[in-house]
């Protein structure tokens, strides 16, 4: 997609992270941004640090209603979104399946996977409307291997986030709007104090190592200029994945037991 400065983007997500890195890249393209953040604090701060072409506005990505009013809060002023950036998630719970509570499998579910559904829900008719645009989901490299022990709830809920990019990629085509999925490996942000926000415990610091935030947020960007459905952050990190696949593959050529053919 080739981005203008009549172009709008809505961000979840946006005060921080990965998210403050794809609007400062965007921002710096010339286009209009709105951040979307459950941190009122933290979009303040923003905010306060950045120019005219940037607004934010209060969302808790679960919320239908809230998603409604931010919509309407965001175009009035700079007019309809063409590029939608579904970010907005928290971190993994660290509990193996077995184990698990469900109110936490179903929070993270909440944000990560029914977050970005919402999103669409609300923007994609619109930006189908147009034409033309823009929606980049963030999923995770958990999204294309599930093979992280403690991580299940977290893993089923971005290779959801895959599945349903595929999906509207299809359906929107036809329409002339692109979709990328993004699946960043470690990148430094403060995503376990945002985690710790969400679920009421002790907020902790930033992810230690990992790539910086804004070079991911501008990988992010190209990959919509380039129109890549796959946007990735790592690299070299792709045994487990080829494994997958084989795996796939072997049981197709296998083919059915010649007893119940």
């Amino acid at each position: 997609m080739q981005l203008t400065p009549a172009d709008h983007a809505f961000i979840t997500g946006g005060a921080s992270g990965i998210g403050l890195g794809i609007a400062d890249a965007l921002l710096k393209r010339g286009v209009k941004v709105t951040i979307a953040d459950i941190n009122d604090e933290a979009l303040a701060q923003v905010l306060a640090s950045r120019g005219n072409g940037l607004r934010g506005v209060l969302l808790d990505v679960r919320d239908r209603e809230q998603w409604r009013e931010a919509k309407e809060k965001a175009e009035e002023v700079f007019g309809p979104v063409t590029v939608l950036v579904n970010n907005a998630g928290i971190a993994p719970d660290g509990l193996e399946l077995a184990d698990s509570v469900p109110e936490s499998f179903e929070r993270i579910f909440a944000i990560n996977f029914f977050g970005v559904y919402n999103g669409i829900v609300t923007f994609g008719s619109a930006i189908r409307s147009l034409g033309r645009g823009h929606i980049l989901n963030v999923a995770s490299m958990a999204g294309l291997s599930g093979d992280r022990p403690t991580a299940g709830a977290y893993s089923s809920a971005k290779y959801g986030v895959v599945a349903l990019s595929e999906t509207l990629r299809a359906e929107m085509k036809p329409h002339g709007v692109e979709v990328s999925v993004m699946c960043p490996g470690l990148v430094m942000t403060n995503l376990p104090a945002n985690t710790a926000r969400v679920i009421g415990k002790e907020a902790r610091g930033a992810m230690p190592g990992g790539l910086d935030a804004g070079v991911a947020g501008e990988m992010a960007v190209r990959g919509i200029e380039r129109g890549q459905f796959y946007i990735l952050t790592s690299f070299g990190r792709d045994d487990p994945i080829r494994k997958r696949f084989e795996e796939q593959l072997a049981a197709f050529a296998a083919g059915p037991d010649p007893d119940l053919a």
